[in-house]
């Protein structure tokens, strides 16, 4: 089937992509939670926020990061959404915090906000954020995440 000089080199490409499947096999996906959010500008038709992320490693080897595609869902409706380029080395076991600079649109996403909490607090209101964090370890790319929890506004808006 194939020539004798390609059988070794093709064996040991299959042995070095079963390796790196059987070590990857029980990769954990990271935990991905909203910290805060603070409100940069505003004006009639967009708002700015910088949101704080954190990403925990619950996994016993470092991941280098490439970025993250997320949308973020308040209190069940889109708030934001994009793709962030932050690089860093995810340590194994351990977090990393970052910011994201996010745009909103009044109508269709702050405002529905301020509406839904009807001149209430706006302290933990509960959140979604889901997406894929791109990731460079050998065969794996793209991770899928998804976390729900709550958020204190009150800050965002002083």
């Amino acid at each position: 089937m194939f020539k004798p000089s390609l059988r070794v080199p093709l064996l040991l490409v299959l042995a070095a992509l079963l390796a790196s499947c059987t070590t990857l096999g029980d990769l954990e996906t990271p935990r991905v939670q909203v910290l805060g959010v603070q409100m940069l500008s505003t004006d009639m038709f967009a708002q700015r926020f910088k949101v704080r992320v954190q990403v925990q490693n619950p996994n016993d080897l470092a991941l280098p990061i490439e970025g993250l595609d997320y949308k973020i869902l308040m209190m069940g409706d889109s708030f934001a959404e994009g793709v962030s380029s932050d690089h860093f080395l995810l340590p194994a076991l351990g977090d990393a915090e970052f910011d994201m600079l996010v745009t909103t649109n009044f109508v269709s996403s702050f405002g529905r906000l301020l509406s839904r909490v009807g001149g209430g607090k706006l302290e933990n209101i509960d959140y979604e954020i889901a997406g894929k964090i791109f990731v460079d370890k050998g065969m794996l790319r793209k991770i899928p995440f998804s976390h729900r929890g709550t958020v204190d506004f009150t800050k965002a808006l002083r």
